[in-house]
C-alpha cells in the first residue's frame, strides 16, 4: 500500500510543492509544482506578510489538486534563520549507587535540556518566560565523576553528568507559518527544519561520525549544518544567499530585480544570456564575463558561509556538501574551498540523484534546488516535529519538539522533579560467557512510575495530543540487568600507534553472535563470546571501517575478466617493516599504511602495456601541432569513460579499440583561430593543395588557411 505525502518548501523567492509515493521500497515523486511569490513577502527565509504567502501556497496547492484530489494535510520546514544552539549541562548525586534504568538517564538529559533553555533567554535578555521551541538536542558526552563515559547505566560514583547540544526556535517563526497554512486550508501533517531536511536525506546516521558541513543556499538565507562524532552537532544560518547574486547582477548590468534574476537562471543553465538594460540596451553575456564582473560578489557570499562554518566548527571540515538553487552560483564550491583551505573536490554541489531510496521521475528536474523540498517530505515523515496539548496533574502543557514526545518531556517542560521508589529485585538471569554459565542477581525496583490515561507507563513512553499524566508509585524491579564491562571487568588493552596517533585496541565482544559493546545490557540466556584483536586487519577495521576497505586488494572486471590494479593497493609497515594485512601486532607498534592512487583509466592501459591516446604531428600555419585521440572505447555500463576518469573496486569495464583517424578539421580543438579581424574569403590546403575539412589528414601533413581580400 502505498502512502502520499504532500509537502511544501516555503523559501523566500518561491513556494515549492511536492507529491511522493512511499512503500517499502523507498519514495517517488509523483509531481511538483513551483510558483513565486508576487512580491518579496518573505525577508531571508521568516515570512513577513502572511496573506501573500498563503496566497502563494494556496496556489500550488490548487494547481496540484488538479491531478491528485483534495489536499488537506501538509508537510512543512521552518526556516533555520532564527535557530539557537546551545550546550547544556545537569549533574546528579549517586552516592555510591550505580544507575540501573534509562529513565534516570533520560531525566538527566531532559535537566540539561533546560539548563540550556535557560542559558538561551538569559542571553536574549528574556526573563520568566521560554518563547522557544526545542527541535531537537543531542548527547555530547556523559561523565562520572567529571570522567567521561560511554554509558551511565550500571556505573558506580559520586556524581553522574551529562553535557547535551539543543536546538532552539522562536515561537514566532512557527506561528506565522502555521498561519499561513491555515489561511491555505491546509493542516500541517508534521514539520522538520530546513537544514535538517536536507541533512536527513543526504548524510544518513552511519556517516555522521564524518565531520562535514552541509549548506543549503537559497534566495534569501544560506543555511548551515555541521555533522560529526556520529551526530548533527551544529545549525547555523548567513542572511547571505543566491539573492545577493541576483542584485550584484542587477546593479553590474542595470537590470529590474526580476529581470536580474531570470537572467541569472538563464545564464546559468545556457552559458550565455541576453539582457535588456533599464535604458533599452540589450547585451548578450557569457558565463565567463558574468563571472568576471560578479566575482566580488561571489567572493562575499562564499566568505560569509565559511565564516560561519568556521564559527560552527572552529576549524574546516572534512568536506562540504552545497544544495539549494543557489549553489549553482558560479565558481562558488572553488572559493569555498579556497577559503576553508580544502581540495577542489571536497566541495561539491549534491542534486536530488544523491538522495538514496528515491525513484527519480524523468519529469521532474534534478538540480540542487529539488534537495531540500524532496527532503522535507521524507524527513517530516522520519523525524517529524510533533505539536500537542498534553495534561499533567491539571497542567496544560502545548509541546513542539523534533524527536519523539515522552512523557519525560512533559516533566521537563513543567518543572516537575520525579521522586524516584525502588522496588523488590528482579529475578536473576543465567547466561553464558565465553562456554562457561554465570547467574546474575535480578536488579534493584524500577525509579517512580508513572501513570499514562490511566496505565502505568515510563518516562519514555511517547505521548500524544490530548493525553493525561499522573504520578504514582514504581513498579518492582526487572530481570538482572549488567552490561559487558561490568560483567567482563577491566580488560588490558593493546596501544597502538596509527597516522601519528596513539589508540588503544579494546576487545571486541558477542552477544548472541552479533557484535556488542562494553556498554550493552545483558539479557537472560544471553550467550556472550569476547576476545582481543591482535593481528593488523582486525585492528584497522576496529580503528577505521574506512581504512578497512581501502586494504582490500584493487579489483575490477575487463570484458568479463577480473583484473587487479596494483597501482591501488595499499602498504602495510608495522615498525618501518613490510609486512601483509596478517601480521600479529605487539602493545607500542606503530602501523603506517601508504594508501595506493585511485587508479584512472590511462592507469589500467599503462597496466596492460596500452597507451590511452594515438597521437600524429601535423603543421598548421607553419606551426608544429600535436593531436590525440583516444585509441580505446571505454564504458562503465552506459557511461564513456575519459582517460583520467577514477575507477573504484568493483568496476565492471568494456573495453575495444577505436580505429577513427584525424581529419582536418581535428586541428581546430588545438589551436586558437583569430577570426575578429579577418574579412573576405579562406582557402584550405593541405599539403599546399585546396582541401576539405573533413578530408583524412597523415602525420607531417602541412596546414593552412589563407584568406583573400
Amino acid at each position: 500500500m502505498k502512502e502520499q505525502i504532500f509537502a511544501l518548501d516555503i523559501g523566500t523567492r518561491s513556494v515549492t510543492g511536492i507529491i511522493l509515493n512511499q512503500d517499502k521500497e523507498g519514495f517517488e515523486v509523483i509531481d511538483f509544482c513551483m510558483i513565486e511569490h508576487n512580491h518579496r513577502s518573505m525577508c531571508d527565509g521568516q515570512i513577513h506578510d502572511v496573506v501573500a504567502v498563503a496566497n502563494t501556497i494556496n496556489q500550488v496547492k490548487e494547481k496540484l489538486e488538479q491531478s491528485h484530489g483534495t489536499l488537506t494535510k501538509v508537510c512543512v520546514a521552518a526556516a533555520g534563520r532564527s535557530l539557537i544552539t546551545m550546550n547544556g549541562t545537569a549533574t546528579l548525586s549517586l552516592q555510591n549507587q550505580p544507575i540501573k534504568d534509562s529513565e534516570i538517564v533520560q531525566h538527566l538529559e531532559l535537566s540539561a535540556v533546560q539548563d540550556a533553555l535557560e542559558k538561551v533567554s538569559q542571553q536574549e535578555q528574556i526573563a520568566n518566560t521560554y518563547p522557544y521551541y526545542c527541535v531537537g538536542y543531542s548527547v555530547l558526552h556523559y561523565y562520572i565523576d567529571e570522567q567521561q563515559i560511554g554509558s551511565l547505566i550500571d556505573q558506580r560514583g559520586e556524581v553522574a553528568s551529562t553535557k547535551i547540544i539543543a536546538t532552539f526556535l522562536p515561537k514566532v517563526v512557527v506561528e506565522s507559518l502555521l498561519a499561513a497554512l491555515s489561511r491555505a486550508e491546509l493542516e500541517m501533517e508534521a514539520l522538520t527544519l530546513e537544514p535538517i531536511a536536507a541533512m536527513d536525506v543526504l548524510i544518513p546516521e552511519s556517516m555522521r561520525r564524518l565531520n562535514v558541513a552541509l549548506v543549503d543556499i537559497g534566495a534569501g538565507t544560506s543555511d548551515i549544518a555541521i555533522t560529526n562524532h556520529g551526530t548533527v552537532a551544529a545549525y547555523g544560518m548567513v542572511a547571505v544567499a543566491g539573492d545577493e547574486i541576483t542584485e550584484a547582477i542587477s546593479d553590474t548590468y542595470l537590470l529590474d530585480f526580476p529581470d536580474a534574476e531570470t537572467f541569472k537562471r538563464a545564464i546559468v543553465q545556457h552559458k550565455e544570456a541576453k539582457a535588456q538594460d533599464i535604458l533599452g540596451f540589450e547585451t548578450t553575456i557569457s558565463y565567463k564575463q558574468l563571472t568576471k564582473d560578479i566575482t566580488s560578489a561571489i567572493d562575499f557570499l562564499a566568505a560569509k558561509i565559511t565564516e560561519e562554518i568556521f564559527k560552527l566548527n572552529g576549524k574546516p571540515p572534512k568536506a562540504v556538501m552545497l544544495i539549494g538553487g543557489g549553489s549553482l552560483t558560479p565558481k562558488i564550491t572553488k572559493m569555498i574551498a579556497k577559503k576553508l583551505e580544502l581540495p577542489e573536490n571536497r566541495v561539491a554541489v549534491r542534486d536530488i540523484s544523491a538522495i538514496k531510496q528515491l525513484t527519480l521521475n524523468e519529469n521532474l528536474p534534478i538540480q540542487p534546488d529539488f534537495v531540500t523540498p524532496i527532503g522535507i517530505a521524507i524527513a517530516a515523515k522520519r523525524n517529524p516535529v510533533h505539536y500537542i496539548s498534553v495534561y499533567l496533574n491539571e497542567l496544560t502543557l502545548r509541546l513542539f519538539e523534533m524527536r519523539t514526545l515522552t512523557v519525560g518531556d512533559c516533566f521537563i517542560q513543567a518543572g516537575i522533579d520525579v521522586h524516584k521508589w525502588y522496588g523488590r529485585p528482579g529475578a536473576a538471569s543465567i547466561i553464558t560467557v565465553n562456554g562457561r554459565k554465570i547467574t546474575l542477581p535480578g536488579e534493584l525496583g524500577e525509579p517512580a512510575q508513572i501513570m499514562l490515561n490511566g496505565t502505568v507507563t515510563t518516562v519514555d513512553k511517547p505521548v500524544k495530543n490530548g493525553d493525561y499524566i499522573q504520578i504514582e508509585r514504581g513498579k518492582d524491579g526487572q530481570s538482572a540487568t549488567i552490561t559487558l564491562y561490568e560483567l567482563i571487568g577491566e580488560v588490558k588493552p593493546m596501544t597502538v600507534w596509527f597516522e601519528n596517533h596513539q589508540h588503544t585496541i579494546s576487545p571486541t565482544f558477542f552477544v548472541n553472535q552479533q557484535p556488542a559493546k562494553k556498554d550493552d545490557v545483558i539479557q537472560d540466556n544471553d550467550i556472550i563470546d569476547w576476545f582481543q584483536p591482535k593481528r593488523l586487519q582486525d585492528v584497522i577495521k576496529q580503528l577505521s571501517s574506512i581504512e578497512y576497505d581501502r586494504i582490500k586488494p584493487f579489483s575490477i572486471f575487463v570484458n568479463g575478466k577480473e583484473v587487479q590494479l596494483s597501482i591501488g593497493e595499499a602498504q602495510f609497515f608495522i615498525n618501518q617493516q613490510k609486512v601483509d594485512p596478517s601480521h600479529l601486532l605487539y602493545d607500542g607498534d606503530h602501523i603506517e599504511i601508504i594508501q595506493g592512487k585511485q587508479p584512472n583509466v590511462q592507469d589500467l592501459l599503462a597496466q596492460e602495456g596500452k597507451n590511452y591516446w594515438r597521437s600524429i604531428t601535423v603543421f598548421f600555419n607553419g606551426k608544429k601541432i600535436q593531436l590525440n585521440q583516444p585509441a580505446y572505447i571505454v564504458k562503465r555500463k552506459d557511461e564513456r569513460l575519459k582517460g583520467d576518469s577514477l575507477l573504484d573496486r568493483g568496476d565492471k569495464l568494456q573495453i575495444s579499440t577505436q580505429n577513427n583517424g584525424f581529419i582536418y578539421q581535428d586541428v581546430f580543438q588545438h589551436v586558437d583561430l583569430d577570426l575578429s579581424s579577418a574579412s573576405g574569403k579562406f582557402q584550405v590546403y593541405k599539403n599546399k593543395q585546396p582541401a576539405q575539412f573533413h578530408e583524412s589528414i597523415q602525420p607531417g601533413d602541412e596546414l593552412e588557411i589563407i584568406w583573400s581580400e
